[in-house]
Formats: C-alpha cells, sequence, structure tokens
C-alpha cells in the first residue's frame, strides 16, 4: 500500500446537499454487475418514482427503478459511464415526483422479517454493491458457504471522495441498522466497522452510536478499502488466489450499501438515489450530492460551478480505479461514487519509455502480482500467460502505473488481459 495525496480537503466538510430535480433521466438497463435488465415499460408510459422499470428473471441481476414520475419518452442507446454504450430508459419529469413507495415499516414489523423475507426486498428493491462493483447484494447476503464475520468497509481510500465519509457523519444510526439486517441475513457472530485513521469524526460519531460492533482504525492508505486487503489487515488472513472473501467465512460491505439495505428494508424504498462527490480543481463549488440515478453528469457539474478551468479529463469515480469519460452527457448509476474533474497540468499524459525492470510494481502490488511479466504477456496477446500470472486477481487499483518510473500503462493491459481471460 502506498500514501497518496488525498484531495479531500475541498468537500469533506460540505454537507449532502439535494440536487434539484432533473428535468429527463437516463436509466441504463445495466447498473450492475450480472444479466442485464428488460424493460417492463413502454414508450408513452406514465410512471412513478420507486417503480420497478426494468428487470429479468436470474439470480446476479438487479432491477433498475424509476428515480423521478413521468413519462417514457424513447428506449434507446446511450452513453454509460462503464460500458460505454448500453440501453435505458429516458422519463421526462412532470414535475410533481410522484412516489410508488409504500409506506415505512416500524422496528418491531422488521425484527419479525425472517432472512428470506429481508433478502427478497433488498433484491426487489434493485440494492447493489455502492462502493463501486455494483454486484447485487442479495445475493452476496446469501453466499454458498457459511459466514461468520461481516467487514463493514468506511475506509474511502480513493483520493478526492468524500460521500461515504458524509453519509457515516450524517447517517450513522441509519447505516448500523443496516449492518445489522446484513449481519442477520448472513448469521455473521463477528462484526467489524473498518474506519481510516483519517476521518476521526466518523470514528467518534460511531463509537457514540454503536455498542455492539468492534470498530477498526486503519491507517490511511492506498489501496486500504479493496476487499482482500481489509480482511488481512483487520482478520490477519489471506484470500486464496481465484478465491472469494467466502471462501474463508467473510464478507465485506460498503456503508452506502448498508444505508441502502436500510432505506429498503425500514422505508420500502429502492435503489433510486445515491450520494456522490462531485469535485477536482476544475470546479469553483465541489459538492456531496444525493443525486437522482440516471442525471447527466453535465448537470451536477453545472450545479457545482461555475468553472474555474475547462476540465481536460472528467473521471467517473476516483483517480485511481475510476473511468475517463469521452463526455459529460453519461448518467449516474447506482455504482457512481464521484466525479472528479481534472485540469490539463493535472491530466497530462505522460509518454511511455521501456521497463527498466526495478520491481516497484512487484514489490508493491497489494494482490501479490507481478504486474510488468503480466504486462509482457498481454502486449505479445499471450492470454494463456496472463492467466496463470493471475491477471484475474488483479484489483485494478493503479498502484503499479502510480509507481512505475517508465509510466507504463500496467493497469490497462492487465484490464485486457482480464477480458481476454474469461472470453
Amino acid at each position: 500500500m502506498v500514501r497518496l495525496k488525498e484531495h479531500k480537503q475541498q468537500t469533506e466538510e460540505k454537507a449532502i446537499e439535494d440536487l434539484p430535480l432533473p428535468s429527463r433521466v437516463y436509466l441504463p438497463l445495466s447498473q450492475h454487475l450480472g444479466k442485464i435488465c428488460l424493460p417492463d415499460v413502454k414508450v408513452g408510459d406514465l410512471v412513478a418514482r420507486g417503480q420497478r422499470i426494468a428487470s429479468v428473471v436470474a439470480n446476479v441481476t438487479s432491477p433498475v427503478h424509476a428515480s423521478i414520475s413521468g413519462k417514457v419518452v424513447a428506449i434507446q442507446e446511450t452513453p454509460h459511464p462503464v460500458l460505454g454504450r448500453c440501453k435505458a430508459i429516458v422519463i421526462e419529469s412532470d414535475g410533481e415526483d410522484k412516489s410508488r413507495i409504500l409506506s415505512i415499516r416500524s422496528q418491531k414489523e422488521v425484527e419479525g422479517l425472517s432472512y428470506a423475507e429481508i433478502r427478497n426486498i433488498i433484491a426487489e428493491y434493485g440494492i447493489v454493491g455502492m462502493g463501486g462493483a455494483g454486484f447485487p447484494t442479495h445475493v452476496k447476503l446469501n453466499p454458498p458457504k457459511p459466514v461468520d464475520t461481516l467487514i463493514i468497509n468506511g475506509a474511502e481510500c480513493e483520493p478526492y471522495l468524500t460521500a461515504d465519509y458524509r453519509l457515516m457523519l450524517e447517517k450513522a444510526k441509519e447505516i448500523l441498522l443496516g449492518v445489522e439486517l446484513a449481519a442477520r441475513c448472513l448469521g455473521a457472530k463477528n462484526v467489524f466497522l473498518a474506519v481510516e485513521d483519517n476521518k476521526p469524526k466518523a470514528i467518534d460519531i460511531f463509537r457514540l452510536a454503536n455498542s455492539s460492533y468492534a470498530i477498526k482504525i486503519l491507517k490511511s492508505a492506498y489501496p486500504q478499502g479493496a476487499e482482500k486487503q481489509l480482511i488481512r489487515n483487520i482478520l490477519g488472513k489471506e484470500v486464496p488466489r481465484g478465491k472469494l472473501p467466502f471462501d474463508i467465512g467473510v464478507v465485506v460491505q460498503n456503508v452506502s450499501t448498508c444505508f441502502a439495505i436500510y432505506e429498503a428494508v425500514y422505508l420500502n424504498k429502492p435503489l433510486y438515489e445515491r450520494v456522490i462527490t462531485v469535485t477536482g480543481s476544475s470546479l469553483a463549488n465541489p459538492k456531496n450530492l444525493r443525486v437522482r440515478l440516471g442525471t447527466p453528469f453535465k448537470e451536477l457539474i453545472a450545479y457545482c460551478g461555475p468553472l474555474k478551468e475547462g476540465p481536460a479529463k472528467i473521471i467517473s469515480g476516483g483517480p485511481m480505479m475510476g473511468i475517463a469519460q469521452a463526455s459529460d452527457e453519461v448518467p449516474v448509476i447506482k455504482s457512481t461514487t464521484g466525479i472528479v474533474l481534472l485540469t490539463a497540468k493535472e491530466a497530462k499524459a505522460q509518454e511511455e519509455e521501456f521497463c527498466i525492470r526495478c520491481g516497484a510494481c512487484i514489490r508493491n502490488c497489494p494482490a501479490g502480482l507481478m504486474p510488468c511479466i503480466i504486462n509482457l504477456a498481454s502486449e505479445r496477446e499471450i492470454w494463456s500467460e496472463t492467466k496463470a500470472y493471475g491477471a484475474l486477481d488483479c484489483i485494478e487499483c493503479g498502484i503499479c502505473d502510480y509507481l512505475c518510473p517508465a509510466k507504463r500503462r500496467l493497469t490497462q493491459s492487465i484490464k485486457r488481459a482480464k477480458l481476454e481471460a474469461v472470453k
């Protein structure tokens, strides 16, 4: 792990604001890891906020819900922050924000729910991992092997991003109710709240609000928030190569996901909005915003403006693991953690040079890989070798690129190797 400039000071003291209701949203049919959804509505249909508008019968999938009330005006290909392009349902707002959400559940009603009922609510309301992966939460809470430990990820180690931090400060009680529901589903006896030491206010709030779970204070480093690194640093256990955390009896959930679980079960609220950070030195007024899914990036950028300098690069997510966007027309989706705008000076591309075999990428790889060797095989399209050297275990953290004195685009080539390895 490495220490990075955090660049969090722009937004860490900014309370969460609600972005004004968008006039039109673009809701991709794929906002999760798994099978793409099919529309449940057609052009011309009137929909209410919270109404399911897309789904598919599959285990690993997650339905899509309307984030505003209005009229379905199109079902078409639109820009997508991860896939490039994807079919989306376009809704034009009626300005009324009418809801189809049911009444809230009392504490007694929630306590009376079975594990299966809780998981069904989470599945029906489209909850996915909100730290960036987008894996359907109902699947993660029903592992094929017994789990005795649940780790709640509040590290938020990516530079610039502070949405999880603000959520911990402002919604700690609700997060903990979501944690309790996740622990019940898993039957986990051990629960750890993992927070980096650069978030002392969040640590204090959790200490005041919580008497049941152990709080683990982690060193501020990158990529501290990666699942396998959390498990290693908290439990002293290694997830074997090719295996997943549940194989050693552990599940990791992000704090934003736990908050979404709380909203689904207690408030009967589908996942149609989320908190994200909009920041960068190009912006005059960086903020943490609660945003309706499907809202184009350009509306968030305008709300946080004016621009001090035109951005040379717009990143969905953080600067290390995020994805550079070709347009500000892409919409916010369930796994969007932030929008970072970098200036021309910050985003200046550096020319690749020959690998000097310094070994920095190997010494610092949190997954214990040899990025330079995988890169070499990837450049030569020897996919069997990239797989043999563990390309599929790469967490795409970007440390190898960051440390490489030759400015090799190692992560990019390993990503390609991963795609080829699963064909």
